[in-house]
């Protein structure tokens, strides 16, 4: 397992981590790895952006029936 060191975080984000930490019941070592994993087990916009594009889009509402229900909305 890596150990990160990260610098030049301010007072008040160090001091809100810890809060939330000690809300947790854990260390903040443990609370802080844990937000990460979470973070790194996310999509990139990229990756969203990807698969949104590969699709399969040949079934579903035509882009005049969506035009057309906007319009309807207005109403």
């Amino acid at each position: 397992m890596a150990t990160l060191y990260i610098r030049d975080v301010s007072d008040e984000v160090a001091a809100t981590l810890k809060v939330r930490a000690a809300e947790a019941g854990t260390s903040l070592s443990a609370y802080v790895s844990r937000e990460l994993e979470r973070l790194a087990a996310r999509p990139t916009n990229a990756q969203i952006v990807e698969q949104l594009r590969s699709r399969d889009r040949s079934e579903g509402p035509t882009t005049e029936e969506i035009l057309a229900a906007v319009e309807a909305g207005r109403r």
